[in-house]
């Protein structure tokens, strides 16, 4: 039987800026924008016709539509109205200006044009010398371009902007892991573990362990942490338990947790992926359901996929098969679930 890879809640690739919301009280995009954020993207498309119609921000349509086009994986009309609302520009730089141009250096990317992306990030630092983001982005483009020492420069760049961003440097870690450079990772993470352990709290001494693997300090470390109130180290910790194979313990943290909060997805997604482990799969189903119930969560494709994989090892294919059709036209992209949907509907 074919087993779909469970998916842990992660670090994208690129972080898209968010920045600027939409214009004051225009039905059309408002409601425009508000399907894009539920990923109804066609939708979306014929929300922003009606604000072109009706006279709304031109401009403000136009970085709607591109979002629209992204989430529809159709990046070079995404590219197409990205640059049409630049052209809007009154010539002055302004925070939608860098933030359409976040959201065009990614279409660019997925749409395999990578010097554009990079060129993109150019013109950004070029005004703004000091935005880490883009240095950390330019940084995952090059490295996915194969240009490692490119990468690796514009990764020393961002943690020399702000050297106690230690989300910024496992997000480093962690692009570097994928890109089969682990080895560098694990020495930016051990640099930080040298030089700053006497100013770290517990908290962060206790995760950059975990993503060293040394998980006996990871969890000395962690335990230090109030983990009833702070859900990060709850998830940390839990995880780390997960790493040392006692998955029961890791998933009564979890359900400790949500005892005390229901608001935090990632813990029942977590929740859930013990269970999956132990073999508890309607408990499991159960975990991701209430993940996604949470309204306005950041890691629903992670919970949704996860779902499906409840389905398959209760050998539901048929459920299976249904809710993949659905989990691909919110997410287009993933190519793992196409090839696995073929195999579904074989079942």
């Amino acid at each position: 039987m074919s087993k779909l890879k469970l998916i842990a809640a992660g670090t994208a690739l690129l972080i898209l800026c968010t920045g600027c919301g939409a214009a004051k009280d225009p039905d059309n995009l408002t409601s425009g924008m508000e399907a894009v954020q539920n990923l109804e993207y066609n939708d979306a498309l014929d929300y922003f016709k009606d604000a072109l119609s009706d006279g709304e921000d031109e401009r403000q349509v136009c970085r709607g539509y591109g979002l629209a086009y992204m989430g529809l994986s159709r990046y070079e009309d995404a590219i197409t109205y990205f640059e049409k609302a630049l052209q809007l520009s009154n010539g002055t730089p302004g925070n939608i200006d860098y933030d359409i141009n976040y959201y065009l250096a990614t279409a660019y990317f997925r749409n395999n044009q990578s010097e554009d992306a990079i060129s993109t990030y150019d013109a950004i630092l070029a005004l703004r010398p000091k935005e880490k983001e883009a240095y950390y982005l330019r940084g995952c483009v090059k490295l996915y371009s194969g240009n490692f020492e490119g990468a690796k420069q514009d990764f020393d760049n961002t943690i020399a902007l702000d050297k106690d961003d230690y989300n910024r440097l496992i997000q480093i870690y962690n692009v570097l892991t994928d890109n089969g450079y682990k080895d560098i990772g694990r020495e930016y993470l051990q640099q930080a573990i040298t030089e700053n352990e006497k100013s770290m709290d517990n908290y962060d001494i206790g995760r950059i362990y975990y993503y060293l693997e040394d998980y006996e300090n990871a969890r000395e470390y962690l335990l230090k942490v109030k983990i009833s109130s702070d859900y990060e180290a709850a998830l940390y910790l839990g995880r780390t338990y997960e790493a040392l194979g006692d998955y029961n313990y890791a998933s009564s943290i979890y359900n400790d947790y949500t005892l005390i909060d229901q608001s935090k997805a990632e813990i029942y997604n977590q929740l859930g992926l013990c269970r999956i482990q132990m073999g508890e799969y309607e408990q499991a189903l159960s975990s991701f359901k209430e993940g996604m119930s949470i309204e306005g969560n950041e890691i629903m494709q992670s919970l949704k996929f996860n779902e499906i994989v409840a389905y398959e090892y209760m050998e539901d294919f048929k459920t299976a098969a249904a809710l993949m059709g659905d989990y691909l036209k919110s997410y287009p992209d993933d190519e793992s679930a196409q090839r696995e949907y073929k195999f579904l509907k074989t079942r």
